[in-house]
């Protein structure tokens, strides 16, 4: 099983509520190889609740992913409290194993994860269904969020990601099946 569906399905067995994001979201919108857009991580948007928040690092740590905050290994031990303090601050966390890197989000610039949750999309890989915010919603945060690397990104990418919006399913259509990635 790939990496990141085996993660999914840890996430989904711990009831963690999560949605896609990011350039990896944005791939699962491709309608051909050549279209995916290069990537060296996945982002995970979790809603600010602390209950989730422990339930997905203890499904990450049984998919073998060992869990940061920053240059730290996350705190010990794995409780509520712990959850809370990251929650209160918004801190990003990573999980990395030798074939996945992850960041547990917070923080999706211009969105709340209600909304994003609400109109997310469903994906199918490997019999695993993974949750994906709306191309639009991914598109728009990257421009709200000013950071170099994602103006670089939407500008490099404009004339793929137009026709990805073009085409991209309307609210209750039906569930495409994602390309393989490489």
């Amino acid at each position: 099983m790939e990496p990141f569906a085996r993660l999914a399905r840890e996430l989904k067995k711990a009831k963690v509520r999560f949605v896609l994001i990011g350039v990896a979201g944005a791939d699962y919108y491709a309608r051909s190889a050549g279209l995916l857009f290069t990537t060296q991580d996945w982002d995970l948007f979790l809603p600010p609740d602390p209950g989730n928040a422990l339930r997905a690092w203890k499904a990450c740590e049984a998919a073998g992913l060992g869990l940061w905050l920053g240059d730290e290994p996350l705190g010990r031990p794995l409780d509520r409290f712990l959850a809370e303090q990251v929650v209160s601050r918004r801190a990003l966390v990573r999980g990395e194993s030798g074939e996945l890197q992850i960041d547990l989000t917070l923080v999706m610039e211009g969105f709340e994860f209600e909304e994003v949750w609400r109109q997310r999309r469903l994906f199918k890989v490997e019999r695993v269904e993974i949750p994906v915010a709306r191309l639009s919603h991914i598109v728009a945060s990257k421009a709200a969020a000013g950071r170099p690397k994602d103006h670089l990104f939407l500008a490099t990418h404009e004339e793929a990601l137009r026709s990805l919006l073009r085409h991209a399913p309307r609210a209750g259509g039906r569930r495409p099946k994602k390309p393989r990635r490489s």
